[in-house]
């Protein structure tokens, strides 16, 4: 009777475990046995610690930089000329859902929540992203997918194993969802759930508002620019071949510089193909050209001292809400001989703008789109440089304010390297996140063992009253 009521009252995932667990004791009914069962659950729970972590791994690092995984998410439409059809709210939108479901899906595989649900959403994500990445090893439209945003960059077709590697565990956990070992009762699922979704949310919306959490890219805060510009003496060198087209009576040849041919042939076209990659410098696309075109590169990053330097791709979509803060950082770097240029692509009709709108009087100079949105990620933002060193950056929604600029920089906070580790950002995520789903988990096990000791004691209990019972009747 004990053993059916228990039956009755177990949910039917439960009822489900329970039939696997006794059929696995019984080989000769056709059911698995113990150890075939038991090298099915090592699989399952290897392939779910696996793709938990990746999933966590690639959906965190894509959250803390949401407008890097937006530029990513607009190579690919660029590469489908679709890019002018998407606006840029709704990529962006993408990126921080994306990266959302990404992590979520991780945390609920390694805790094993909603164990059917995530296996088969699992599964249909990692069929998509495999088409899409065998596309890309095909087609080579984007030069890496941006699976791991720039903490790790791989090639095409090393995404395109990965992917493989991944989908393969997750068509295990599709087939066997009930064998991954559950941390977090059924009951008590939905703490994490709501917990795990709200928290990789604000952090994309935090990176958004100030800046990523972590910076991966070559101009992180400790970096020094001409350095990591610097190729080594004994550095491998590129190779490139040449190949001339050329034409004589109606006939056209290629030729190298090696059989190069008289004057009797006209010369049509050239080719040069790169053969052979040499080193590549951390930072080796960054320039700075004025207006008229000169390049000042070497003279802005040789000075020594201080140096502000405001990023903006484009002024015409950049941010005008705090445009007085920058008025007033440009006055006090002129009160303290301190360098300032704005560093941008536009063009000489939107630094106009951008001048009546905001009665900027600071100099204009000329970067490349894509190496000012790899600074920073924000629209304007700051930079402050000593001797060539970034030691602080600020997007334009914390910019310092005139209270801060109280006296020469050397001698102010905001002048000195920022003292924001590595270390500490990830104790404080530990301590925002892992620690309570951890102390979650631990409760709710410690909870589960009492209730489960409490209705053993009470089974040993009632099983004692009535074997009284029965001897007592005995002896009368």
């Amino acid at each position: 009777m004990d053993n059916k009521d228990t039956q009755q009252r177990q949910n039917p995932e439960q009822q489900q475990e329970s039939q696997a667990t006794v059929g696995g004791q019984n080989s000769r009914n056709g059911r698995p046995s113990n150890g075939r069962r038991r090298l099915t659950k090592l699989a399952v729970n290897v392939c779910r610690f696996v793709l938990g972590v990746v999933f966590v791994l690639s959906g965190y690092v894509k959250a803390v930089d949401p407008l890097g995984t937006q530029y990513k998410i607009q190579d690919y439409l660029t590469a489908l000329d679709l890019n002018s059809m998407v606006p840029d709210f709704v990529t962006l939108g993408t990126s921080v859902l994306l990266s959302a479901l990404e992590f979520s899906l991780g945390i609920f595989m390694l805790f094993a929540i909603r164990r059917r649900l995530v296996s088969k959403l699992t599964l249909l994500f990692m069929g998509v992203m495999t088409l899409i990445t065998i596309w890309i090893a095909v087609a080579n439209p984007v030069s890496d997918c941006g699976c791991f945003g720039d903490f790790i960059v791989l090639s095409n077709i090393e995404t395109l194993l990965k992917n493989v590697v991944l989908l393969a565990c997750a068509v295990v956990l599709w087939k066997y969802p009930l064998s991954m070992y559950r941390f977090i009762s059924r009951s008590n699922q939905w703490i994490a759930f709501n917990f795990t979704v709200l928290f990789i949310i604000a952090t994309s919306v935090y990176s958004l508002y100030k800046l990523p959490i972590f910076d991966f890219r070559p101009y992180h805060v400790g970096a020094n620019i001409p350095e990591s510009m610097e190729i080594p003496e004994d550095a491998e060198q590129p190779q490139f071949e040449t190949t001339f087209v050329m034409e004589k009576n109606g006939e056209r040849r290629e030729f190298s510089l090696e059989n190069y041919p008289d004057s009797t042939w006209q010369f049509v076209d050239a080719k040069t193909v790169q053969t052979k990659e040499g080193y590549v410098p951390t930072i080796h696309d960054f320039s700075i050209q004025t207006l008229d075109g000169d390049d000042i590169t070497e003279e802005v990053l040789a000075r020594k001292g201080y140096l502000f330097l405001l990023i903006s791709p484009h002024l015409g979509r950049a941010s005008d809400t705090n445009f007085g803060d920058i008025d007033q950082i440009y006055e006090y770097a002129q009160d303290e001989k301190v360098a300032f240029y704005c560093l941008t692509a536009s063009g000489k009709e939107e630094i106009e703008h951008w001048e009546n709108l905001t009665g900027a009087e600071y100099p204009f100079c000329q970067t490349d789109e894509t190496t000012l949105k790899t600074i920073i990620r924000s629209n304007p933002g700051l930079l402050l440089l000593k001797d060539g060193t970034i030691i602080r950056k600020w997007s334009h929604n914390e910019l310092p304010k005139s209270s801060e600029l109280t006296a020469q920089l050397g001698t102010l906070k905001i002048g000195q390297m920022s003292d924001d580790t590595v270390g500490k950002t990830l104790a404080k995520v530990f301590l925002w996140f892992f620690l309570p789903l951890i102390l979650l988990t631990l409760a709710d096990r410690t909870w589960d063992w009492s209730m489960r000791l409490r209705r053993k004691t009470r089974l040993l209990s009632m099983r004692k009253q009535k074997k009284d019972a029965d001897e007592e009747e005995i002896r009368q």
